[in-house]
């Protein structure tokens, strides 16, 4: 297994594994991104994501997508927006090299802080974190105003 940067041709198959995770997370039509959408917005001059990609043979079985954030406690963060591995390759340790790459990156650039969401519901994603030294908030909630909400925001 090779863990490397993803670069724009893998797009196409980030999206795949994003679509895995949106019908995974119960959410199979939540997904309106294009492979497009993650080319420009990941590699353009100043880019909104970065990737790494877990490879297998040349064909990419897992990715960790991360975003850098500011905190007005901690200062510079990162952001885990998604660690997906497809569900033929789990428990190959994709997940765990990719979490350990995430990790890596978050010391390289002396972040004080790498954040992420988890479903209340996944258990095995919830011990892994927990057992990885990772501390699961249980008295935040997550909030978010999508499309619909934004604008009936500002039509009121």
């Amino acid at each position: 297994m090779k863990i490397r940067k993803g670069t724009p041709n893998d797009m196409p198959a980030v999206l795949d594994l994003i679509t895995e995770l949106a019908i995974f997370e119960k959410e199979p039509d939540a997904v309106v991104i294009t492979a497009e959408d993650l080319i420009r917005d990941g590699f353009s001059e100043n880019p909104l994501f970065h990737t790494f990609v877990a490879e297998v043979d040349e064909q990419i079985i897992g990715i960790a997508l991360y975003y850098y954030r500011f905190s007005t406690w901690k200062g510079k963060t990162i952001h885990l927006e998604d660690l997906i591995v497809k569900e033929n390759s789990r428990g190959t340790g994709a997940g765990f090299a990719l979490y350990s790459e995430i990790i890596k990156q978050g010391k390289k650039d002396n972040v004080r802080r790498i954040e992420w969401n988890v479903l209340d519901w996944n258990t095995p994603a919830i011990e892994f974190y927990e057992k990885s030294g990772a501390t699961v908030l249980n008295d935040w909630r997550v909030v978010h105003m999508d499309e619909t909400g934004m604008e009936a925001f500002l039509n009121k």
